[in-house]
């Protein structure tokens, strides 16, 4: 079986497992599930255009489908707040109508261009979470360079850790295989230094990783152009993009407290929130939470799925969030994870 057709087997039975969330949901079923609220991630919001080898499209919706789910949750009966509100929300007596937060995570200028004007039309607080090294242009961005380095050649070199190897990556299988083992090797190894053998490869193809980042991502003028918006906040996500359950205490700590400090240089105010790069439990654990206490965010959120409860006070600098997944552009969809059923027959993942 090709990883294409094993990807796709994958795709068609989380679909049906949201559709049937959807239909257990529309129907008055577990309602209890939904919890008090959810938390959703979002990334770029922009046009599509069509490519042939995507691997990064579950982080990509269109301006069009945000639209949509905006108005289906509405409709659903959730009410939009402000990622900031959680704290005090979750202290208070448990309301009748869930609520609704949305963030977007490394600061992508389609953020401003695209995401903006449609929160504004909705009414809907959003955050942003900025990399101070995105932001700054001293980092980059490992798997925005590789999916353009796949997209353009057909044999790359790379060292895995015993030599040199060609990889021949003339099929869009071959390529999804190879971003796959590249992707598992930098979040099993040294980050940073897979990431600059990434970008090493990438120069020595004509691709430019920095400008890659400057094309991507908004600049401390554009983050204070989307801020001056009354629905628009900032939150912290590191300086360097790397997962912190692989770094040093101090490390995390140096982390957190740069890119704090980066949006209170752009804001005027220190942020409340944080974001933990790739925020999956390899990613981020309770260890990194206490330190995010400690360095004083209010509210920190990782990219596990789950629904807000009463609970999560407890884990407040842990949080779930639902990602509005490109691959699944669907409304129903997206009813039927913030229902929260599906996390009932598969409590692990909550």
């Amino acid at each position: 079986m090709t990883a294409s057709v094993k990807k796709l087997a994958k795709r068609i039975a989380i679909a049906s497992g949201l559709e049937t969330a959807n239909l257990l949901r529309a129907a008055g079923v577990m309602r209890g599930a939904r919890g008090l609220g959810a938390i959703f991630t979002l990334h770029h919001v922009r046009p599509h255009e069509e490519s042939t080898f995507e691997p990064n499209a579950h982080l990509e919706i269109t301006p069009e489908f945000l639209d949509l789910v905006l108005d289906r949750l509405k409709s659903d009966g959730y009410r939009f707040v402000a990622l900031a509100e959680i704290p005090a929300l979750l202290s208070q007596t448990a309301s009748s109508q869930p609520f609704a937060a949305f963030t977007l995570d490394d600061g992508y200028r389609n953020n401003l261009v695209y995401a903006l004007p449609i929160f504004e039309k909705h009414e809907a607080p959003f955050t942003v979470f900025v990399a101070k090294g995105l932001a700054e242009r001293t980092h980059t961005i490992w798997w925005e360079t590789l999916a353009a380095l796949l997209r353009k050649e057909e044999k790359l070199g790379f060292d895995f850790g015993s030599g040199h190897e060609m990889l021949d990556v003339t099929t869009t299988d071959a390529k999804e295989r190879v971003f796959a083992r590249i992707a598992n090797h930098l979040h099993r190894h040294d980050e940073s230094a897979a990431v600059a053998a990434i970008d090493l490869m990438a120069r020595k193809h004509e691709i430019d990783p920095d400008e890659i980042v400057d094309d991507l991502v908004m600049t401390p003028a554009e983050l204070n152009l989307l801020e001056a918006s009354p629905l628009a906040s900032l939150g912290a996500h590191t300086i360097s993009h790397r997962a912190m359950s692989r770094l040093s205490d101090p490390e995390v700590r140096d982390e957190m407290e740069a890119s704090r400090d980066y949006v209170a240089a752009i804001t005027g105010d220190r942020p409340s929130s944080f974001a933990y790069p790739y925020g999956t439990r390899e990613a981020a654990t309770q260890r990194q939470a206490a330190i995010a206490r400690e360095v004083g965010f209010q509210i920190a959120v990782t990219t596990q799925p789950g629904v807000v409860t009463q609970r999560s006070l407890g884990s407040i600098t842990y949080l779930p969030r639902f990602s509005i997944n490109g691959i699944y552009q669907n409304v129903r969809y997206v009813s039927g994870l913030a229902s929260g059923i599906p996390f009932r027959f598969a409590p692990n993942r909550a």
